[in-house]
């Protein structure tokens, strides 16, 4: 007998932190009753307090208890809790456990699965007989398992068999799986696990409902599934259509008026708002095995244009889809590698002079003949940022690029530029370095300190990786004796990239050795500004 296991309200919370109206998680316990669905697990059952998660991140007893829950419903309840818990808890996962769970016969939760890479599973397997001891049902979901090879999947299976487990399910976590490749899995895992099987299908190709009726063609026995495939990422196979093909094939009882009355009601709105389901960027990460948080994290924040999100996954394809993490911090302390040391000295060249860096703002193209006629007066030193091109190529003394997201966006780019290329060039990773071995380079060393600007002669520390910071530490440590800004037009102030310009602008102005900084074209950031217009005779 298939079992239909819906977890909308605890993959879904990546995108709204679990936190859902009451309201709707009444409608959808009503429709997963009419449904006759065999199990909801309802959230997370976690240890982590630090940053605000809703309710359904927990899903405490007590909490669960103030529940209106269908009587259908009321012993089919379940729960996940992440591995990684019962792993990093310093006091052991005996304690974890001990704070979480209660004797199943006196909690609302029937079933507890444990999620957890491959490399995580035999440290958590003593869990299972812990909560099977307490009267939980007790499942497994083993994660990433494309990346296994057959020998892998045996041992994971045997290992297995030795514990009270109900079920033991596998995650396609990159959705990179065809239906072939999901029966060779369900094949594998038979000759080593004699229990009952389950899928958890996510959705990056379009193939979360073809695999997940392929395993169970194979013998699979439970199925996951969510609302509108809401959850991480491109989201699951949806419940309402695997419902219709479970009622197709097997006669399965259940109503989906109800269900599909929720989805207009509720996740029609929730889906436009947080953007769910597959797209081409889910689909190549799906192809080349990139984790999809890389791309849900991307598109959700307005500083990543499709450029740079396809620049992403072409360095992410060959560096294996976990090398760093998406923030700007992170990615660039994860990006450079080595010591910070370089080998340019800016000083050779801008020792007493004034600088004028180039941003990528309209005001550039709507002022051009001002700052030409500046720089062809004064003389500055020109440092243009990345690969715009709004002023004559030949006032143009360098560029700079030092962003991993920009860097890998515009490789090609840089090399048919004509001026040298100031950036990190030994501390990039090698296919960075392979698609700039034609072009000049000047190294000029970085590393990632929160909130710290240094000004070394061939290296600098920065606050974060924004290629404007890299450039003020190039003028700075050159020596230079003041610097101009253009084309820094700014963003509106609920825009996620005005506050980091605008800390970066703070910290360096406040730094003992800064020079002197003016924007001479219009800027909505906090700094000095005057007008190109009185630069020049």
């Amino acid at each position: 007998m298939i079992k239909l296991l819906d977890c909308t309200l605890r993959d879904g919370g990546y995108y709204n932190v679990w936190d859902f109206p009451t309201r709707l998680v009444t409608d959808y316990l009503s429709a997963m009753s009419a449904l006759n669905i065999d199990y909801i697990e309802i959230g997370l059952r976690s240890i982590k307090t630090q940053g605000f998660r809703g309710a359904y991140a927990y899903s405490s007893d007590s909490f669960l208890n103030g529940l209106r829950i269908p009587k259908r419903l009321q012993d089919k309840i379940g729960v996940m809790l992440n591995g990684s818990e019962l792993i990093e808890y310093e006091n052991g996962l005996e304690c974890v456990l001990e704070q979480l769970f209660i004797e199943a016969k006196n909690s609302p939760i029937t079933l507890v699965r444990i999620a957890c890479h491959i490399h995580q599973f035999e440290t958590c397997l003593p869990a299972a007989k812990w909560l099977k001891d307490k009267g939980y049902q007790v499942g497994f979901n083993l994660m990433q398992i494309a990346d296994c090879d057959g020998v892998e999947i045996l041992s994971l299976a045997e290992k297995a068999s030795q514990y009270p487990i109900d079920v033991l399910y596998f995650a396609d976590s990159m959705g990179s799986l065809t239906p072939e490749d999901t029966a060779k899995i369900v094949k594998m895992f038979k000759q080593g696990w004699q229990g009952e099987l389950g899928i958890h299908a996510h959705d990056s190709m379009g193939n979360a409902l073809s695999n997940s009726l392929r395993a169970i063609d194979e013998g699979v026995s439970w199925v996951d599934a969510t609302v509108t495939g809401m959850g991480r990422g491109p989201g699951n196979v949806k419940t309402e259509y695997l419902a219709i093909e479970l009622r197709s094939r097997y006669q399965r009882p259940g109503s989906v008026t109800a269900l599909l009355e929720l989805i207009r009601n509720h996740f029609d709105g929730l889906q436009k708002q947080y953007g769910w389901g597959s797209n081409p960027y889910y689909y190549l990460a799906g192809k080349y095995g990139i984790h999809p948080s890389y791309i849900q994290e991307m598109m959700s924040d307005s500083r990543y244009s499709d450029e740079d999100i396809l620049a992403v996954i072409e360095h992410l394809k060959s560096e294996g889809g976990k090398r760093f993490n998406l923030s700007t911090l992170e990615a660039a302390r994860h990006f450079f590698t080595g010591e910070s040391t370089g080998t340019w000295q800016p000083a050779g060249i801008l020792s007493g002079k004034e600088v004028l860096i180039l941003g990528a703002g309209p005001s550039v193209k709507q002022h051009r003949h001002a700052i030409e006629s500046y720089i062809k007066e004064k003389h500055p030193f020109v440092i243009a940022l990345n690969t715009q091109k709004n002023i004559d190529e030949e006032l143009i003394n360098i560029r700079a690029a030092c962003h991993p997201i920009r860097l890998l966006a515009d490789c090609a780019e840089h090399v048919n530029l004509s001026q040298p290329l100031a950036t990190p060039f030994h501390m990039l990773p090698e296919d960075v370095k392979k698609e700039l071995k034609t072009k000049e380079t000047l190294d000029f060393g970085l590393t990632i300190q929160v909130d710290k600007f240094v000004f070394e002669p061939t290296a600098c520390s920065l606050p974060n990786s924004l290629v404007v910071a890299y450039a003020l530490a190039i003028a700075s440590s050159g020596k230079a004796a003041s610097i101009y800004l253009a084309g820094f037009d700014g963003y509106s102030a609920d825009d996620l990239r005005k506050k980091e310009a605008d800390e970066v602008f703070s910290l360096y102005q406040h730094h003992p050795d800064s020079l002197p900084l003016q924007s001479i074209t219009p800027t909505l950031y906090d700094i000095p500004s005057m007008s190109v217009y009185a630069l020049t005779k």
